[in-house]
């Protein structure tokens, strides 16, 4: 058994190792050294276009690179660009002095959807670390697992008690990737959006929105995302709606 639970050990190890994935992603060294040059000079749309295209281009960013977005285009009063990178960057390090900086933003322009608790930053943390908890719960489902059958095989019994909480274990495991929601955004990007009571141009209308609302989606159909709105469910044009990342 000693043999068993070092080899057991080793795996784990191993695992851990090779999933684990950098803090954060470098952007290209020359094309990231250039706009950072642009923006000491406060050459700021320059900057912008060069932080952007490391972004789009090769999906990569550092925190402090989309900091400097934010700070750009909250710069140019582009409000939602502003509140769009200070996501990107909480989703990747959660602060409470950015949930404070969106907080102030979205007050000081009186923008609704921004009010966060306790609860929302623990979802947001949750959210960070999502693949990384699945992968030690899977790991540890697969451990117990192999364990139950050497065991089994030497003769050894489990009792009901222990059977009952392996199921409801592994039925944790499955809602955790079917059914956790740790909830899905977005935020209005442009002046007078329609919002509308169905997926339909002819639709009843129930108000029009200003850009820089963040607003939760709840779904989506065709050119339309289902969101909620006042409290009630109502639709925006894809085309009106930033996604946020989840």
């Amino acid at each position: 058994m000693q043999n068993l639970w070092f080899k057991i050990s080793v795996f784990l190890i191993t695992f851990l190792f090779t999933f684990s994935e950098p803090a954060y992603s470098q952007a290209p060294i020359v094309t990231l050294v250039k706009a950072d040059s642009l923006f000491l000079k406060q050459h700021y749309t320059e900057a912008f276009q060069e932080y952007e295209q490391i972004l789009k281009e090769n999906q990569l960013y550092s925190p402090q690179m989309l900091l400097k977005m934010a700070y750009i285009r909250e710069g140019f009063r582009d409000y939602t660009g502003a509140m769009y990178y200070l996501h990107l960057f909480y989703a990747k390090v959660p602060s409470r002095s950015v949930l404070k900086k969106m907080e102030e933003l979205a007050q000081t322009h009186r923008l609704s959807g921004y009010e966060y608790n306790d609860l929302q930053f623990f979802k947001t943390q949750l959210n960070k670390y999502y693949m990384r908890i699945l992968e030690i719960m899977l790991l540890v489902a697969v451990v117990t697992a192999t364990i139950m059958f050497f065991s089994w095989r030497k003769g050894q019994k489990f009792s009901s008690s222990f059977k009952i909480g392996f199921i409801l274990y592994l039925l944790l495991i499955a809602y955790y990737i079917n059914f956790l929601n740790l909830g899905h955004a977005g935020i209005i990007r442009q002046n007078q959006v329609a919002i509308m009571s169905a997926p339909a141009a002819g639709a009843t209308w129930l108000a029009t929105a200003s850009e820089g609302h963040k607003v939760p989606i709840t779904g989506e159909q065709d050119i339309w995302f289902e969101i909620e709105w006042k409290g009630k469910q109502a639709y925006i044009r894809k085309s009106n709606l930033l996604e946020l990342p989840r």
